[in-house]
């Protein structure tokens, strides 16, 4: 009988493979990382075809750990690291370049550069994002303008420029579909959000044939058959994608305009739902699409966060301050406060609401009796400042009235962050039971369209909910020191 799910979350750090029953539970996960390659500071790229490789692998590990045969699967579903590109030769099927992740800043120059150009006033108002080196476009252009012969297998028909799940469709496909969703188009600065269609001015504006970009569907569309390199003897209908972010949100059942969720990974992304309309993004917020289904889309606002979980990762990997990240909440909650101290992590600059990459990061307000629990301190709080500065702006410019916060992903676990953030948000924020919130909506998604599953799956798993208890006095002030510091990372403006 198939009355199972698969779902495959390729995240920046790494690719899992979920499995999930016919009620929505989580039945078993497998993971494999991929490496992280810094060709130069700020730079970072992945190998597409580690990513590909692990991707049947996890899925391997995965069967063979849960005990479940192939036939059993109804349908896969995929979430993706959103905005990182890659571009390959139809021909060959090989990468003409590392992917460009969506960390990395090599496209600030490019962006500066088209800035005088007039069709760049034209990106806010077809995309709701602002021009920036973060979304997909402007770092496919530099892969177009770096790599060695991507521009003349463009002109001859024979290149494939596409977001991570495009890549991984035309892969698991053998190259018969080329596709992607809306909510991973519309983080791309080349989709119109309002027609739904890639964009002739934004394409060349980027140096973009639309001819070499996928076909965008929505996101309950069957996009095509896979039988993983033969490791399913029949193959199994791709009937769900998703960006990771928008999976999140509807993984956590934020399907009605005011919900809203937080997901903490090694950058974090805000998203409300704002319903069937396209909201005015202000105040360094971008529009996007939440998903496309049912024949309807749905909009969303949208802040993003560079750095939140990776700054812990960096006190274990660069500073050596953490033997382990799960530390740090422990080490934090040891003291009653940081001091003064505050860490600003723009280590790339700085994401919404500021999107200013010469932003640098910095650590201030320390003394002599500032010590290594102090500076872990500073480092998580700075990850609830940045969430909560991008929900206050939602809740004071969006004209949609506020429902609830949800929050998902790793550091959720860190229960001292978690009640930080509801601190400084100053209203409850209920955590999901669910913590791979990203992959189980890609999941749902397949699983309605599929008709295995119907809406009562989406209020699945139940929440955890963390309520303020922190002083008004005190919340303000502590959010007045996180704006004068940030103040100081940017420097004069």
């Amino acid at each position: 009988m198939q009355d199972k799910v698969l779902s495959v979350d390729q995240s920046t750090s790494g690719t899992k493979a979920l499995l999930f029953d016919r009620e929505g539970n989580l039945l078993g996960r497998t993971d494999l990382p991929h490496r992280q390659i810094t060709p130069q500071g700020g730079w970072v790229e992945h190998d597409p075809e580690e990513i590909y490789r692990n991707t049947v692998g996890v899925v391997r590990l995965l069967l063979e750990q849960t005990k479940t045969q192939p036939e059993e699967i109804a349908a896969l579903g995929i979430s993706n690291q959103r905005e990182t590109v890659l571009a390959w030769d139809k021909i060959t099927g090989k990468p003409v370049y590392n992917a460009v992740v969506w960390q990395c800043s090599r496209a600030e120059a490019l962006c500066r550069e088209l800035e005088s150009d007039p069709r760049a006033r034209l990106v806010p108002e077809k995309t709701g994002l602002n021009l920036s080196p973060y979304f997909s476009a402007a770092k496919l252009s530099w892969i177009l303008r770096n790599a060695p012969g991507a521009k003349e297998k463009m002109a001859a028909g024979n290149l494939c420029c596409g977001t991570v799940d495009s890549w991984l469709v035309w892969k698991l496909t053998g190259g018969k579909s080329f596709k992607t969703d809306y909510s991973n188009a519309s983080r791309t600065e080349l989709f119109n959000i309002n027609t739904l269609e890639w964009d002739e001015d934004l394409c060349g504006l980027f140096g973009v044939d639309p001819a070499s970009l996928p076909e965008p569907c929505f996101s309950d569309s069957l996009f095509g058959e896979t039988d993983f390199d033969g490791l399913f003897p029949v193959p199994i209908p791709i009937r769900g994608v998703l960006g990771d972010s928008h999976g999140a949100l509807f993984g956590q059942g934020c399907t009605v305009p005011g919900t809203a969720k937080t997901t903490y990974g090694t950058g974090s992304s805000v998203m409300m739902n704002t319903g069937g309309e396209r909201v005015s993004a202000k105040g360094g917020l971008c529009a996007s699409i939440a998903w496309g289904r049912g024949g309807k889309v749905q909009y969303v606002l949208e802040g993003n966060i560079n750095y939140t979980g990776a700054v812990i990762k960096w006190l274990v990997d660069k500073v050596g301050l953490l033997q382990k990240s799960r530390e740090a909440g422990e080490i934090a909650a040891s003291v009653p406060s940081t001091g003064g101290v505050y860490l600003v992590p723009a280590f790339t600059g700085l994401g919404a609401p500021y999107w200013d990459s010469d932003a640098r990061a910095i650590l201030c307000g320390m003394n002599a009796a500032t010590g290594k629990a102090e500076i872990v301190r500073a480092a998580e709080e700075c990850i609830a400042y940045q969430v909560a500065e991008i929900v206050s702006l939602m809740r004071e410019e969006s004209g949609v009235e506020f429902v609830r916060l949800c929050g998902d992903g790793g550091p959720t676990r860190d229960h001292f962050l978690m009640q930080f953030q509801a601190d400084m948000n100053g209203f409850p924020l209920e955590v999901s039971k669910i913590e791979e919130a990203s992959g189980a909506g890609a999941a749902y998604m397949a699983g309605i369209s599929a008709g295995l599953y119907d809406e009562t799956v989406l209020q699945r798993g139940g929440r955890t909910v963390y309520s303020p208890k922190m002083p008004e006095g005190e919340r303000a002030a502590l959010r007045a020191g996180w704006a004068d510091a940030v103040k100081k990372a940017r420097g004069p403006v």
